[in-house]
């Protein structure tokens, strides 16, 4: 894989990349529809979002935490900036009336019981995306899997057709079973991701060199959560990524599988927006979730 001559010295992690007139580093070029729907999805006061994953049900079906959609992930819908969903999500659990800005999961085919998870096509039209007025859409790009040109391929195809519509393009960086996890990999997949016309990219935290990671990265990084961790350590995690140039985090387990999931959300939002230290951040956990367990007696 190619690099340069010295790993590290050239990233210039802490000089800024530019963006004039719009809060968002590679997308102040964009048409007027797409840096609003950004707008939306991204705090212009902060620069940061906090999306909420729940996409995983298109390929794992009823997992744990996200049986009860209506009773678990919609409580938590006034404390996120955006939900990264499926149509069929939205369309069927999530009121119309909600506010918050959609970002639709686009892309499926195996499911969890197929051993390739990388053989995957776009799932949705984009004429569905514009009748549901999402705020964008979210597809998997497997660099290095089995179908990585199929990946790479479906992601262009829907760069163009978001374009076209105005609805900007997530790439979603997949790591398969096999693969390693490290700033080298990332730094590849989230830039051809870029590259190739995504608006936003999601991606893994690392712990060495993930600021190499977002600076060589033309456009916004948001760090995906992952499996499900402690909360204090999930909480590290996001500060992390945020203090090292990640435009806010996409977390789906560490939320609605947290013993207090609105707690939980209220916390990592203090961190992302507020940059608040893991452990003012977990103290702020703890009264919430006191205070969220003492909710649910008084309801009972």
């Amino acid at each position: 894989m190619p690099e340069a001559d010295k790993e590290g010295e050239r990233y210039q992690a802490g000089v800024p990349q530019a963006a004039p007139g719009f809060f968002l580093k590679g997308c102040h070029q964009l048409d007027w529809g797409m840096k609003n729907r950004l707008a939306r999805t991204f705090n212009p006061a902060s620069g940061r979002t906090v999306m909420l994953a729940i996409d995983h049900g298109y390929f794992q079906g009823p997992t744990s935490g996200l049986e009860r959609i209506d009773l678990s992930i919609l409580p938590l819908l006034p404390q996120c900036d955006a939900l990264f969903c499926t149509r069929g999500v939205l369309r069927s659990m999530v009121p119309a009336d909600s506010l918050k800005p959609m970002v639709l999961r686009a892309s499926g085919g195996p499911s969890i019981l197929r051993e390739e998870l990388s053989d995957e096509q776009i799932a949705m039209d984009m004429d569905d995306a514009v009748r549901l007025n999402a705020a964008g859409v979210g597809i998997q790009v497997f660099i290095g899997g089995e179908f990585e040109t199929q990946s790479v391929h479906n992601m262009t195809r829907l760069v163009d057709q978001g374009i076209r519509a105005g609805i900007p393009t997530l790439g979603v960086t997949a790591v398969g079973k096999n693969m390693t996890r490290d700033a080298r990999y990332f730094r590849l997949a989230t830039r051809i991701c870029a590259e190739l016309g995504a608006h936003f990219v999601k991606t893994y935290y690392v712990e060495e060199g993930f600021e190499t990671v977002t600076a060589s990265c033309p456009v916004p990084i948001v760090m995906a959560g992952g499996k499900k961790l402690p909360e204090r350590d999930a909480l590290t995690m996001a500060y992390r990524a945020v203090s090292e140039g990640a435009a806010g985090v996409d977390m789906g387990r560490n939320i609605f599988q947290s013993d207090a999931p609105v707690a939980m959300i209220r916390a990592v939002g203090a961190v992302v927006h507020q940059l608040m230290k893991p452990e003012q951040a977990y103290d702020l956990y703890q009264t919430l979730r006191r205070d969220e367990q003492r909710g649910r007696r008084v309801a009972v």
